[in-house]
C-alpha cells in the first residue's frame, strides 16, 4: 500500500465539512480513478491528501509523492529548464541518468525549442505538458493526478498514457481524477465514485456494474445511474 486515505470528515471549517466517511487505498503497481460531478468532492479529497484543506478528522498514510494539478503552476522568474535542474538537485538520482530521461521526454512532447522560455508564457497544452514531465522525472512511489487529459491533443494523451503503464509497472500507485470515462474505463484497474462528498461506489468496473444493476454496462452509464440514485438518496437523508 502506498497510499492510505481513512477521512471521518474534511472541509474548509470544522462545522461544515465538504466530505464525509471517505475511505480507500491505492496499491503499488495500481491506478485508480477518482470520479464524480463537478462539485462532489474530488478536488477535496485531493486537497485533503496534500494537506492544503483546512480541516481534516481522519488519517492520511502519503509520502514521496508528485502531484499534476488541474491548472499547471511555476515558479515565476524560472525557465523550464531552471525548473529542471532544481528538481534535480531535490532528487537523490544519478545526474547523468536524470538528464538521459530528461531529454527523451523534451523530444516526446516537443518542449526542445522552449526549454529556456518562462513556463508563464506557453500556451495551457504546453504547459501541461511541462507540469507532466517535472512530475514522471520524480519517479515517486505515489502519482497524483487532476484533470490531467485537459488541454492535450490526442498525441500527447497517448504519450501520457504509455508513462503511466511505465510507471505502474515500475511499482507507483496512480490516483487520478477524471472527467474523461471512456478512457478511464479502459485503463484504470479500481474507481472511486465520489458524490455529495461521500464515497458512494469502489471497486473494478465489474463491481461498479453489479452497484448499478447495470451488467455489462460502461463505466459512463454505470456513472449516471449511481450519482441519481446518490442524489436521491442524500435528498431522502439515507446513507
Amino acid at each position: 500500500m502506498v497510499l492510505h486515505c481513512q477521512l471521518t470528515a474534511a472541509g474548509y471549517s470544522k462545522r461544515e465539512p465538504v466530505l464525509e466517511n471517505i475511505q480507500f487505498t491505492v496499491q503499488p503497481g495500481e491506478l485508480v480513478g477518482l470520479i464524480g460531478p463537478n462539485g462532489a468532492g474530488k478536488s477535496s479529497t485531493i486537497k485533503s491528501l496534500l494537506g492544503v484543506i483546512d480541516y481534516v478528522d481522519g488519517k492520511i498514510d502519503l509520502e514521496n509523492y508528485a502531484y499534476i494539478p488541474e491548472r499547471p503552476f511555476f515558479y515565476p522568474g524560472l525557465t523550464l529548464m531552471e525548473h529542471l535542474h532544481f528538481l534535480l538537485s531535490t532528487l537523490e538520482i544519478e545526474e547523468k541518468e536524470f538528464i538521459k530521461r530528461m531529454q527523451k521526454m523534451l523530444r516526446e512532447f516537443q518542449l526542445e525549442k522552449v526549454v529556456h522560455q518562462y513556463p508563464d508564457s506557453y500556451s495551457k497544452g504546453m504547459q501541461q505538458k511541462a507540469m507532466i514531465m517535472l512530475a514522471f522525472l520524480q519517479q515517486p512511489k505515489v502519482h497524483i493526478i487532476d484533470e490531467p487529459f485537459m488541454g492535450l491533443d490526442p498525441t500527447v494523451v497517448r504519450k501520457l498514457l504509455d508513462m503511466i503503464e511505465w510507471e505502474k509497472q515500475r511499482g507507483a500507485g496512480i490516483l487520478m481524477s477524471t472527467h474523461v470515462l471512456d478512457t478511464a474505463e479502459k485503463i484504470c484497474d479500481r474507481f472511486l465514485l465520489i458524490s455529495h462528498g461521500k464515497l458512494i461506489a469502489e471497486g473494478t468496473l465489474t463491481d461498479i456494474q453489479k452497484k448499478s444493476e447495470l451488467p455489462d454496462a460502461s463505466l459512463f452509464d454505470c456513472f449516471h445511474i449511481l450519482t441519481e440514485r446518490g442524489e436521491v438518496n442524500d435528498r431522502l437523508g439515507i446513507i
